[in-house]
């Protein structure tokens, strides 16, 4: 604990960037988007496959612009790319404030998601991962949590916010919140960038990696057998956030019930987080890799077959058991296994995979509910899923393993 304290004291400004980086990426983020769907539907008449239908097109166009804005962070300042993110994600806040029309919604949620989800976490992320080496797992780990800070407060404020000033007038608080605090904030943490220290370490420090261009990692069968697994967290958890009034209506939960059960995805998220990120230090990313999405696996099956309240939070703690091992592991195995240069170059095609499937989520699950295809069943095939692709990620591990040995007799 001592050390984890004097590593926070050391790197607090770095770290306080990250992290607000991933607490305000929340404002773009599913969880908080469809916590007004009900009002948004009401107002517009829309089915929850139609609303899931503007949110996958508007979200799949913001992964694939992400390919190219991602690049940005290997050709401009964090600072500045920050500055600008934070400045168009407050306008996108303020857009959904007046939103007018159903393609003026779906204009604005494309800006949701590109700033919010898409480029916020990204930036966040390709920073930490090129800032720091040794203990890059730990530094993740720290800021990432940022997305359980959201996740923890949010849904209680949004709810009663709501019920005293109306939907829009959060999404206007929502901006001048990003204004005023997030935006002099970030960039003022964020203009000093950190070089980073290499450290005595139980695994090869990643900056002993050749640095791989975007072209040779496009023709990488392993990147693409890697993306099959960021697919799978993006994709559940989505559906399940966007679907969570049709899900409390199915199962006669309260939206109570539910806004309160993010409480405890956060505290396991967080937990496991910081334990995985100490995994990460000590054996390699590449090592996890074959079981974070078991814990998922079995929370699908749970929310699948059971229909009693605790279900739920039986749900959200499992699910933040994966989301803690994701965001370490996801966050060190692209700079572990393909070096830092053109970090954000490659973590750009790999956060739009991740944005796409977190589009495909509303869009699938609200077709198959409108085509009498339940929700529970639903939730069994992502289950089966998930143990798929962990036997996938277990092939991907030996793979890499191999891959360094031969880099390394190479060397010698």
């Amino acid at each position: 604990m001592s050390d984890l304290i004097k590593f926070i004291r050391h790197n607090l400004r770095w770290l306080a960037g990250g992290l607000l980086l991933t607490v305000f990426s929340s404002f773009g983020q599913t969880f908080f988007i469809s916590l007004f769907s009900g009002e948004i539907r009401g107002t517009y008449n829309l089915t929850d496959g139609q609303f899931g239908t503007i949110y996958m097109i508007a979200t799949l166009a913001s992964a694939v612009t992400l390919v190219f804005v991602g690049k940005a962070v290997d050709r401009f300042s964090v600072s500045l790319v920050a500055a600008v993110i934070v400045s168009c994600l407050a306008a996108a806040c303020w857009g959904m404030a007046n939103v007018s029309s159903v393609p003026m919604l779906l204009g604005v949620i494309y800006a949701l998601r590109l700033f919010g989800q898409g480029m916020m976490t990204h930036t966040s992320q390709t920073a930490i991962g090129r800032w720091y080496s040794a203990e890059r797992g730990r530094a993740i780990s720290l800021t990432t949590m940022g997305h359980q800070i959201g996740e923890a407060i949010l849904p209680s404020l949004v709810l009663i916010a709501v019920a005293g000033c109306g939907w829009r007038f959060t999404w206007s608080i929502a901006s001048l919140t990003l204004v005023i605090f997030a935006l002099p904030s970030i960039v003022l943490l964020m203009r000093v960038e950190r070089q980073p220290i290499i450290e005595n370490s139980d695994v090869e420090s990643p900056t002993h990696v050749r640095d791989w261009t975007r072209a040779e990692v496009m023709k990488d069968s392993v990147f693409w057998l890697l993306c099959l697994g960021v697919l799978a967290p993006a994709f559940i958890g989505t559906s399940v956030f966007f679907h969570q009034i049709h899900i409390g209506e199915l199962k006669e939960w309260s939206k109570e019930l539910f806004a309160s059960s993010f409480f405890l995805l956060s505290i396991a998220t967080v937990g496991w987080t910081l334990i995985s990120g100490w995994l990460v230090d000590k054996f390699g990313a590449r090592t996890l890799l074959p079981f974070f999405l078991v814990p998922m696996a079995g929370g699908c099956l749970l929310l699948g077959f059971v229909r009693d309240p605790w279900a739920i939070y039986a749900f959200m703690f499992l699910l933040g058991c994966s989301y803690g091992f994701s965001c370490s592991v996801f966050g060190s195995i692209w700079p572990e296994t393909y070096g830092t240069q053109h970090l954000g170059s490659i973590r750009a095609i790999a956060v739009a995979a991740m944005v796409f499937a977190s589009a495909l989520g509303p869009g699938v699950t609200g077709w198959c509910i409108d085509r009498s295809i339940g929700f529970e069943f639903q939730l069994i095939l992502m289950a089966a899923y998930c143990i798929v692709a962990s036997a996938g990620m277990l092939f991907v591990s030996h793979s890499l393993s191999k891959r360094a040995r031969q880099e390394n007799v190479a060397k010698q």
